[in-house]
C-alpha cells in the first residue's frame, strides 16, 4: 500500500521546482494512501490539497495547515469528520462518496467560520431523514451544500425544527453504528477464514507427493522416478490446471455479492494487487534470458556483428595508407554512450551497450588510430593507419624522390647565396622610355578600306600661307 513520503511529494511538486516547504498546491490522488501523515510538517503553506480516490480511513495531521482553503478527500474510507479545527481558512471541503455515518460529527466544523461549501454526496448519512435540515441548522456559515445553494428561508425553517430533527438524526445514527459494528465483525471473521485456508493449502502441498524428503542422497520412490521422466508433460498439465483454478477463483470473487464498506474496498484492492503480482511473476518466467552475444569464436576468429543495426561504410584510402570506417551513429545521442576499441584485425564500437564489430581487410595500428564525431550528422569516423609500407616498384622509385628533394634544396641555397643586381640593358627593361614619348614622325595607322590623306605642300599652286594659322605638327 502507498504511503506519503518526501520523494512522493517532490515528484508531485514539479510546478514548484520540487521545493516542498513553499508548496501551495499538492495533488496526491490515486496513490493508494491509507494514512494521512507528514504533510502538516513539510508543507505548511498549502492552500489546495487533493487526496481523492485513496484509502484514507481517518482525517488527521492536517490541523497545522493554517492557510489551507480547499481540501478534497472524496472516494476514501472516512467514517467521521474530525481534526479540522486548526484549518482556520478552510472554505471548501469535499467528502463525496465516503462512509460517514456519524452525522453529528459535522459539529466539529462550527469552528471553521470561513467554510462556505460542503459536499457529502454518496455517504450513508445522506440517507437519514432530515439530513439537509440538520446540516443547514448546525453549520450556519455554509452557503452551499452538495452543490445546492442554501436559501435564507431554508435556514430559518431548519432552525425552527432543529430539536425534532436532531432527535431523529440521533436515532438513525445509533442504528447505523450498530449495523456498522456487525459488518466489521463479519469482515474480520471472513479475513481470518481466508488466512486459515491459505495456511491449509500451504501445508497440504509441502513436497512433490505430499511427503517431506530430507535425505538428498536417498533414492526417490518409483512413482517419483516415473514422474521425473514425464516432467515436461506433467508441468504443462499442472500449469493449465492452475490457470483454470485461478480463473475460477477470480470469477468467483468478482461475482460474489458484497457490501459497500471500507473493508470491502480494502479486500478488492488486495485482490487486484495479488493478481498483479501473479501476472508479474508469469511475465518474468516467460522472459527468456538471451544468451551473451558471441563476438570472438573459440578459435580466436572475430565475427562481424551489428547489434545496434547502424549503417556504415568502410573505405581503403591507399594514398594515406589507412582504413576509414564511417559509422552512422544516432545524431542526438550523447558521445559518452559510445566506446571504441581498435584491434589490429578488427574494430569494435559499443553504442549504448550494444556491440558493433567489423573485421578489417588489413592489419592496422591501434595506437595511431583516431576517432572523431561529426557535429552536424553525428556520424563516427574512425581512421586506422595500416601496418604495411607503400611499395611502388622497388628501390629505384625511392631514389628520384630523394634527388628531387636534394636538387630543390640546392636550388634554394644557390638562390639565397647569389647577389641580385639591377639590369640596365634596354632590351630587358620593362618601363617606358621618356625620351621617345614625343616622336618627330608619326606613323598613322592604316585602316582597311581607307584612302591615304594628301598633305598640301608649299609648291602646290592652290596653297595659301596664312600667318595667323598656327603651324601643323
Amino acid at each position: 500500500m502507498g504511503r506519503i513520503t518526501e520523494d512522493l511529494i517532490r515528484r508531485n511538486a514539479e510546478h514548484n521546482d520540487c521545493i516542498i516547504f513553499s508548496l501551495e498546491e499538492l495533488s496526491l490522488h490515486q496513490q493508494e494512501i491509507e494514512k494521512l501523515e507528514h504533510i502538516d510538517k513539510w508543507c505548511r503553506d498549502l492552500k489546495i490539497l487533493y487526496l481523492q480516490n485513496n484509502l484514507i480511513g481517518k482525517i488527521e495531521n492536517v490541523s497545522r495547515l493554517k492557510k489551507l482553503e480547499y481540501l478534497n478527500l472524496a472516494l476514501n474510507n472516512i467514517e467521521k469528520i474530525e481534526n479540522l479545527e486548526g484549518c482556520e481558512r478552510l472554505t471548501k471541503l469535499d467528502l463525496t462518496v465516503n462512509f460517514i455515518g456519524e452525522l453529528s460529527s459535522i459539529k466539529t466544523l462550527q469552528h471553521n467560520i470561513h467554510l462556505k461549501e460542503l459536499f457529502l454526496v454518496g455517504n450513508p448519512c445522506t440517507d437519514f431523514d432530515g439530513y439537509r435540515q440538520f446540516v443547514v441548522a448546525t453549520l450556519q456559515q455554509l452557503k452551499w451544500l452538495d452543490g445546492k445553494e442554501i436559501e435564507r428561508s431554508e435556514r430559518i425553517q431548519a432552525l425552527q425544527n432543529y430539536p425534532v430533527i436532531e432527535q431523529q438524526v440521533r436515532e438513525q445514527e445509533n442504528a447505523y453504528c450498530l449495523k456498522r459494528a456487525k459488518d466489521k465483525e463479519e469482515a474480520q471473521r471472513k479475513l481470518q477464514e481466508e488466512h486459515e485456508d491459505e495456511d491449509k493449502r500451504k501445508r497440504s502441498n509441502p513436497g512433490f507427493d505430499g511427503r517431506w524428503y530430507t535425505d538428498i542422497n536417498a533414492t526417490l520412490p518409483s512413482s517419483l522416478e516415473s514422474n521425473h521422466l514425464q516432467a515436461p508433460e506433467i508441468q504443462e498439465e499442472e500449469h493449465n490446471k492452475k490457470k483454470l483454478d485461478e480463473n475460477e477463483d477470480n470469477l468467483e470473487f468478482w461475482n460474489k455479492p458484497s457490501l459497500f464498506t471500507p473493508e470491502s474496498r480494502l479486500e478488492t484492492l488486495r485482490h487486484i494487487e495479488k493478481q498483479r503480482k501473479k501476472q508479474e511473476k508469469l511475465s518474468e518466467r516467460k522472459k527468456k534470458v538471451k544468451p551473451p552475444r558471441i563476438l570472438i569464436t573459440e578459435d580466436g576468429k572475430a565475427l562481424n556483428v551489428n547489434e545496434p543495426k547502424l549503417e556504415f561504410s568502410l573505405k581503403d584510402d591507399e594514398k594515406r595508407n589507412q582504413i576509414i570506417l564511417d559509422l552512422a551513429v544516432y545524431r542526438y545521442m550523447d558521445t559518452s554512450l559510445i566506446d571504441v576499441d581498435v584491434q589490429p584485425m578488427y574494430v569494435r564500437v559499443l553504442v549504448k551497450g550494444k556491440p558493433f564489430q567489423l573485421v578489417l581487410p588489413a592489419e592496422v595500428k591501434p595506437d595511431s588510430s583516431s576517432a572523431k564525431r561529426s557535429q552536424t550528422t553525428g556520424h563516427l569516423v574512425i581512421c586506422m593507419p595500416k601496418v604495411e609500407e607503400i611499395i611502388t616498384g622497388g628501390r629505384q622509385t625511392f631514389k628520384p624522390m630523394k634527388t628531387t628533394l636534394d636538387s630543390g634544396k640546392e636550388q634554394t641555397s644557390s638562390r639565397s647565396k647569389r647577389i641580385e643586381k639591377l639590369e640596365v640593358d634596354p632590351s630587358k627593361r620593362s618601363f617606358p622610355d621618356v625620351t621617345n614619348i614625343v616622336q618627330e614622325k608619326k606613323h598613322t595607322p592604316r585602316r582597311l578600306g581607307s584612302e591615304p590623306k594628301i598633305i598640301p605642300s608649299e609648291e602646290d599652286p592652290d596653297f595659301e600661307d596664312n600667318p595667323e594659322v598656327p603651324p601643323l605638327i
